[in-house]
């Protein structure tokens, strides 16, 4: 196992609605930050995080041009092993790097959208997912929510990775979901640019003993096609939709770098997994500073019958 290495964390926007062209953005990201050994883009880089559209809908009512917008959505998203995702597998390839990504993921049977984070390996394979069980108000208009069965970790020589999308990162045992499969490089892409989603990130370093990743994206309103179904919605809003606020987090709630704010951007740092040994001199949160004879967490992660 690599014990010391470097990771990159992008902050960027995707080409909004344009799945060719966002694919394009990573792979000349991923060459930039080539010399890391992981890189972690934003929740829904591919191809919108679509922040302040209403997708034409009220309760109890829906227009055309939400509908026309939802297709448009739809399309440029991706789904597990289809050509889109393949070529991410080949960027990943080609930097030699693990790359994990905020995909809006189509399933492949039902065609429900599901806000994902996707994993690939130095060697272009396709590791695995996680979908997001839990999507955030409005998101729910939008989003499938997912069972239990891509609550995610992976054994890499890089150590344990894994991760939760945006405010699932609220949920307290989600977080603790994690932390009993051995998390030691905790990822979190999302779409939050307030200051308190920083304190959030340091409280999970702090939690886990395990180093955090926080990916956004910067984000303008010019950014947005012109011709979008529904662009009026974009009127009230202003001219910076996301901020960014990327960081990376040790695991004793140092912030290693970041966060970064008003631009695109990349961020790296150096990971050293001794540190996450000698942060559990004082806590271990599935260790010796917890306490199974009171409290018991049960997760069901098998996969819901009726979606297959």
């Amino acid at each position: 196992m690599s014990k010391r290495y470097s990771v990159a964390v992008v902050q960027a926007a995707p080409v909004l609605f344009n799945l060719e062209a966002t694919l394009d953005k990573v792979e000349r990201w991923v060459e930039e930050a080539r010399d890391a050994s992981l890189m972690l883009f934003p929740e829904a880089f591919v191809s919108a995080y679509p922040r302040g559209l209403s997708f034409g809908t009220v309760v109890g009512s829906r227009k055309e041009e939400g509908r026309a917008l939802w297709q448009k959505y739809w399309e440029s998203s991706i789904a597990e092993g289809d050509v889109s995702c393949d070529r991410l597998g080949q960027i990943a390839r080609k930097a030699n790097s693990f790359l994990v990504i905020g995909v809006n993921e189509k399933d492949s049977v039902s065609g429900t959208l599901y806000c994902s984070m996707f994993y690939f390996g130095p060697d272009g394979s396709f590791l695995g997912k996680h979908r997001k069980v839990k999507p955030t108000a409005q998101e729910r208009l939008i989003w499938g929510e997912d069972d239990g069965s891509t609550l995610s970790t992976f054994d890499t020589n890089l150590g344990k990775i894994g991760g939760l999308i945006c405010w699932e990162n609220y949920m307290p045992l989600a977080r603790m979901a994690m932390y009993q499969k051995g998390i030691q490089l905790y990822l979190a892409p999302t779409a939050d640019n307030r200051d308190g989603w920083q304190q959030t990130m340091r409280h999970i370093a702090l939690e886990g003993r395990c180093f955090v990743l926080g990916s956004n994206q910067f984000v303008t309103k010019d950014m947005y096609p012109a011709d979008l179904p529904g662009a009026s919605d974009l009127e009230s809003q202003p001219d910076i939709m996301a901020n960014g606020g990327s960081i990376i987090v040790d695991p004793l709630g140092n912030v290693l770098t970041g966060p970064l704010w008003g631009e695109e951007g990349i961020l790296t740092a150096e990971i050293d997994l001794d540190q996450i040994i000698q942060s559990k001199l004082d806590f271990d949160p599935i260790g010796h500073y917890n306490r199974p004879d009171i409290f018991e967490l049960k997760v069901n992660r098998q996969p819901d019958i009726k979606k297959l």
